[in-house]
């Protein structure tokens, strides 16, 4: 074989190799970008999850601050008509 096409070969080769370590970084970062996909979605669903849990709390928490200021006037009243 001439020098010429042994040097062609060699870059083939080179090239070859290159692209399939390049394919196999490639193959790995898809992976990646599926697992962290997956995990986004997961952590959205559970955000959407807590985020709802909050709100119900919150409602809940100001209707308790509802009652206390209703009780306490009704308290107040009953007081009020029972010292009369």
């Amino acid at each position: 074989m001439d020098p010429a096409a042994e040097s062609l070969e060699r870059q083939w080769f080179a090239a070859s190799s290159a692209a399939n370590t390049l394919k196999a970084e490639c193959d790995v970062l898809l992976g990646v970008l599926q697992i962290t996909g997956d995990s986004w979605r997961s952590a959205c669903a559970q955000l959407v999850q807590l985020e709802a849990i909050r709100d119900a709390l919150e409602d809940r928490l100001a209707a308790m601050d509802a009652l206390p200021s209703r009780a306490c006037k009704t308290v107040a009243a009953y007081a009020v008509m029972s010292a009369a």
